[in-house]
């Protein structure tokens, strides 16, 4: 017998080497052959999925208060929280030096009144010219003027409400030096029967937006805009929807973003002047594609499901994902309706492997999860 020599032994163990690793990686097969598995069918369906953005409020008319004259505060008449009604006075002033400038003007105009009577029998009589009647008219007009400026200027020492609405902090108290130059207000009154909500979306959310909103015009897209939700700053949603009344469409050139207004009742007064939170917009999917989260698994920032073609094989599929919607994603590309995939386990295949199919409802996979514990 002859002795096969060492190179042609090692040449064939190579050869067996690289028919192996040209071979496709398989899960175990059970002792049985092929390993069951749960697959479900995928459905269309129409989803609502929402995106959000941080919000702040402002009251629909927030007016500040400030002064048109110098003086001290001597009354405070109102507190932080307190409604009030438009031309309720909130503060006074110290007028004391005002109505002794008052007193004197007063007195001007009488003395120019005076005059005034005293020429006018003699012009009727003709004893004096006309100019000098109408000279003595000229500083009884004079003298009413400053008169009325000055108590116009006293009548300033009682500020009130612009608006009807809540008096937000008060800054300044009795005794506080204030004036026109100030650059904080006394305080704010706010009307917050509705309340604003601003926020902002970059440039390409915004043109998603906007192109997929009906209407032909900006205006006609904004009237058919969907209701907004507002979560509160402690994560419950606000009981009313808002509506989106107005977008700036120019591009704010530091954040790159537009911004959006909404507007919200607020009959109750739960939210305020400053409120934060997030506002909810809802995007609704037509008769889409969808697949649960659990029958997926993601590699190198792509999606893959594993689809059953003939002879029960699960091939790893890669998808197209546009949207994650509660405990599912909506899929552009790589599944239809129709398709089967494995729901369970996916973690436990590795390559195309034959399994054994065992059907199960789509929605008891994609049902979303509930929580426990927050």
């Amino acid at each position: 017998m002859k002795t096969i020599k060492l190179p042609l032994v090692f040449a064939l163990s190579m050869i067996t080497l690289f028919m192996s690793c040209g071979e496709k990686e398989q899960a175990p097969q059970g002792p049985q052959g092929p390993m069951p598995f749960q697959v479900t069918v995928i459905p269309q369906k129409t989803v609502t999925g929402y995106t959000t953005y941080p919000t702040s409020i402002e009251g629909v008319n927030n007016s500040e208060v400030r002064v048109k004259i110098s003086g001290y505060i001597t009354d405070v008449l109102v507190d932080e929280g307190q409604k009030v009604r438009k031309g309720q006075t909130l503060f006074k002033l110290e007028t004391q030096s005002l109505n002794q400038d008052a007193a004197a003007a007063k007195a001007n105009v009488n003395a120019a009144q005076v005059e005034v009577d005293k020429l006018k029998p003699l012009v009727e009589k003709n004893i004096i010219s006309d100019v000098q009647l109408a000279t003595a008219k000229a500083k009884l007009q004079q003298a009413q003027s400053a008169y009325n400026s000055i108590g116009a200027n006293i009548d300033y020492g009682n500020i009130k409400s612009p608006v009807d609405g809540y008096v937000g902090s008060i800054r300044l108290r009795k005794g506080s030096l204030v004036s026109p130059s100030n650059q904080e207000p006394l305080t704010t009154v706010s009307d917050i029967s509705q309340v604003y909500a601003y926020f902002s979306m970059n440039e390409r959310e915004y043109l998603d937006f906007i192109q997929n909103a009906e209407g032909n015009t900006i205006q006609d897209k904004i009237k058919n805009f969907p209701k907004v939700t507002l979560i509160l700053a402690n994560g419950t949603p606000y009981e009313k929807e808002g509506t989106i009344e107005t977008i700036n469409s120019q591009v704010n050139a530091n954040t790159g973003s537009i911004s959006f207004r909404a507007v919200f009742n607020n009959d109750a007064r739960l939210l305020t002047n400053g409120n934060s939170g997030k506002i909810r917009v809802p995007k609704t999917y037509t008769d889409a594609v969808v697949v649960p989260k659990e029958s997926t698994y993601e590699q190198q920032g792509s999606y893959y499901v594993y689809k059953i073609a003939e002879d029960d094989m699960a091939v790893s599929t890669r998808i197209s994902v546009s949207a994650d919607v509660n405990n599912m994603y909506v899929v552009t590309d790589g599944l239809k309706q129709g398709d089967k995939i494995v729901a369970k386990g996916v973690a436990k295949l590795r390559g195309d492997t034959q399994i054994k199919p065992m059907e199960i409802p789509f929605d008891s996979v994609a049902k979303p999860i509930e929580k426990i514990f927050r």
